[in-house]
């Protein structure tokens, strides 16, 4: 929208950042925008240093009492090391609360939402499992609902209280504060938080994607990423582009001043193209493979796209309205109609979603397409059909 009243008011907009998107980097080196680089930090700091800590060897290297560990070994050396000079330190996983799957070992059943298809976080802290969808919540169970044995519900995975847990076992004098939307309520608790770290009345923050950006802290010289992979294969084509801006910007953290800083990422995936790029520092490498995927499979920004969302409570209803809509869809010159198939959350708030896709190329008057199509179908008013031109989520 900013481009888009710069061109009305005929006058030039900045768009600032060191990942941009896709679209604006190919907009820039097609010469519709004028590229500005910055080569170099402010000052005398200097971009940190990436390294790759594989997890299949350092799983394979610890015992069986300490597979359920999340902070890997050359993780602890650095976080002793950086502790040890009086530095500060964060940790990041991209992931609230504790575990965010809780099943029975005895049955093999898992706690899911009944309102959506998602299953429930586990919050230690509450004792509760909740939704992140709806919000639904439920106390901690004692037993499990199916095979009503006790003592069998064990957490999968970690979230950012697990993590400090851990934390707190390895460093048990360490200073630390975990910052996520379920522990910090509001722009006025994040800013707290903050500004303590700041102060340097904390040692290590340990949180989510609200630490990843705008943070200047001098004394941070470490940042740990405790999976790397996560949120690298969500279904969607901008899955990789959004992974390698978000660890870009949380690696952007470290050695901020003089001290020199130190990233490192845990990794499943070494030889993956997100991580090689971010090991080797290569942006522009990363866009540009990124950049010739898109092109191969005309997707945005050579492409156009649109997502039609087909909602109801009745869910016999609402896919065969989807069926419908896709025996409808007009053939057209360089249109193609996907779907219609569950949508990545099928069931949200207790309503089931279907979802149809839209690609076409750039020349094709998309909205005259799907204004001509939706007049085929009469849709029931107990059913919701969204449009979304040029989607930037697909859940």
């Amino acid at each position: 929208m900013a481009v888009v009243r710069a061109r009305i008011e005929d006058c030039p907009v900045i768009l600032a950042s060191a990942t941009p998107s896709l679209e604006s980097f190919v907009n820039a080196q097609g010469g519709r925008y004028t590229h500005l680089q910055l080569k170099a930090r402010h000052g005398v700091a200097e971009l940190p240093e990436v390294k790759l800590i594989d997890l299949r060897h350092e799983r394979d290297a610890l015992d069986v009492e300490h597979k359920g560990q999340w902070l890997s070994p050359p993780l602890r050396t650095a976080l002793e090391k950086a502790l040890g000079a009086g530095e500060q330190a964060m940790l990041f996983l991209n992931r609230r609360g504790y575990a965010p799957l809780t099943l029975c070992e005895a049955c093999g059943h898992k706690f899911t939402c009944p309102h959506c298809s998602a299953w429930l976080v586990e919050h230690k802290y509450k004792r509760r499992l909740a939704c992140h969808q709806c919000g639904y919540e439920l106390p901690m169970p004692t037993e499990c609902p199916e095979c009503h044995e006790s003592g069998t519900l064990i957490p999968c995975g970690p979230g950012v209280e697990r993590v400090a847990e851990e934390f707190a076992a390895f460093f048990p004098k360490a200073r630390y504060s975990i910052a996520s939307s379920d522990i910090l309520h509001g722009p006025a608790e994040t800013q707290a938080a903050i500004r303590a770290f700041g102060r340097r009345e904390i040692d290590v923050l340990i949180g989510t994607q609200i630490i990843a950006k705008g943070h200047h802290f001098p004394q941070l010289t470490l940042v740990g990423v405790i999976d790397a992979d996560l949120g690298g294969s969500d279904g969607d084509l901008r899955a990789r582009e959004r992974t390698f801006q978000l660890l870009h910007q949380v690696s952007g953290r470290a050695g901020r001043a003089k001290k020199p800083g130190l990233v490192l990422l845990q990794t499943r995936n070494p030889d993956d193209a997100v991580m090689q790029a971010l090991a080797k520092g290569d942006r522009d490498g990363f866009y540009a493979q990124e950049r010739g995927f898109r092109e191969a499979t005309q997707a945005p920004p050579f492409g156009r796209l649109a997502a039609l969302v087909i909602i109801g409570y009745d869910g016999d209803c609402v896919r065969d309205i989807a069926k419908q809509l896709g025996r409808a869809a007009p053939s057209a010159r360089d249109v193609k109609v996907w779907g219609p198939t569950p949508a990545f959350y099928a069931l949200l708030r207790g309503q089931t979603r279907e979802r149809l896709l839209v690609q076409a190329a750039r020349g094709v008057d998309v909205q005259a397409y799907l204004k001509a199509w939706l007049a085929l179908v009469k849709v029931p008013t107990s059913v919701r059909v969204t449009v979304d031109v040029d989607p930037v989520s697909f859940f």
